[in-house]
């Protein structure tokens, strides 16, 4: 029997039990060496405060509607996970035992696979990159993608709201793009001095300054052009709508689970200013903006920048945990959320 990683309750998981069946001939089979938990879209959900805990997504509708066939049944957490192919199919000719894989599945011992479907979309690891850093395929994904979003110009100024590690890679991710002044906000000083290490031009306390303000006498009045917001809170992007200039483009990427959006106020900034406000995701078959990247291409982008060192990443593993401590980890991050970045579950 293999173990995966099972929320059973509200900031309750357990390591659940499953069988593995013969494996097919299309079929690949891979053993876990590590994954990496993400902080805001998992911790929601290990809370029970996201949209899912009472409703459920009907992707016919693409609309959230009343679950009413909830069975409280146990659901599974995590799409960063980094193995080691064991097995093949007979018919399997791109992948061989030894190669290493990332896979955007939840955290388990054992992932089965079909190479050519789009489920998990299996990406190889360059020989050079190291599995922990692996962990971070996804991540940088997501951040590339809000990047793409914002469809940033050479010259630009940039805003980036929230520097967990999606902020602090779309730092980055901001200047290869073509970024000229990439400016960064988060309450806590380790954060905002990691971004300034990162290629942040300057740095701010949202809870001690008004951004916007600050940020519209840096410019000339006139506010930067993109602002970008990762922490998932209402007040942030109220403050990165506060802070672009008129037309501007404000890009949403946090995970919202917030009950009452009260702090976002758009009769103001969002309405006078005539600005644009993306969502960007990537989950829920939801396409690309842009045809040209596909999410394969994407990962196999974000893979290469990985490997290649073109983003700083050493500084961003935080805390490491056996995979059967998993819920210890979870509690060290909603309880130490100033110390952790990325945790990574070690199945080894």
């Amino acid at each position: 029997m293999r173990r995966q990683l099972l929320v059973t309750g509200p900031r309750q998981t357990e390591l659940g039990l499953y069988e593995e069946e013969e494996l097919g001939e299309l079929e690949v089979r891979a053993a876990a060496l590590v994954s990496g938990i993400s902080h805001g879209t998992e911790l929601s959900l290990w809370r029970g405060s996201s949209p899912f805990a009472s409703q459920r997504f009907d992707p016919a509708l693409r609309l959230f509607v009343p679950d009413e066939t909830t069975t409280n049944e146990p659901f599974r957490l995590g799409y960063e996970w980094v193995g080691e192919v064991v097995e093949t199919g007979s018919k399997v000719a791109s992948f061989a035992p030894g190669d290493r894989i990332h896979l955007a599945l939840p955290h388990r011992e054992t992932h089965t696979f079909v190479p050519d479907s789009m489920l998990g979309v299996p990406v190889e690891l360059p020989t050079v990159l190291p599995v922990d850093r692996a962990t971070l395929i996804q991540t940088t994904t997501i951040a590339l993608q809000t990047i793409h979003d914002a469809a940033l110009k050479l010259g630009d100024g940039v805003a980036i709201f929230g520097l967990g590690t999606f902020g602090l890679l779309a730092v980055q991710l901001a200047r290869l793009s073509g970024a000229v002044f990439v400016a960064a906000a988060d309450p806590l000083e380790s954060r905002r001095r990691l971004a300034e290490s990162y290629g942040a031009d300057v740095t701010f306390d949202p809870t001690a300054e008004d951004v916007a303000l600050a940020l519209r006498r840096l410019t000339g009045n006139t506010g930067v052009d993109v602002a970008v917001e990762f922490s998932g809170r209402y007040a942030a992007l109220q403050d990165a709508l506060r802070s672009v200039r008129v037309a501007g483009t404000v890009v949403a990427a946090g995970f919202y689970a917030e009950q009452n959006p009260a702090a976002l106020l758009l009769g103001q900034e969002f309405h006078h200013n005539r600005l644009t406000l993306i969502a960007s995701m990537g989950g829920w078959s939801s396409p690309s903006r842009e045809p040209r990247w596909s999410r394969p291409r994407a990962r196999e982008l974000a893979a290469r920048l990985l490997a290649e060192e073109r983003l700083r990443t050493d500084e961003l593993f935080t805390q490491r945990f056996p995979f059967d401590q998993a819920q210890a980890a979870y509690e060290l991050i909603e309880a130490q959320p100033e110390t952790a970045l990325r945790v990574v579950l070690d199945y080894r």
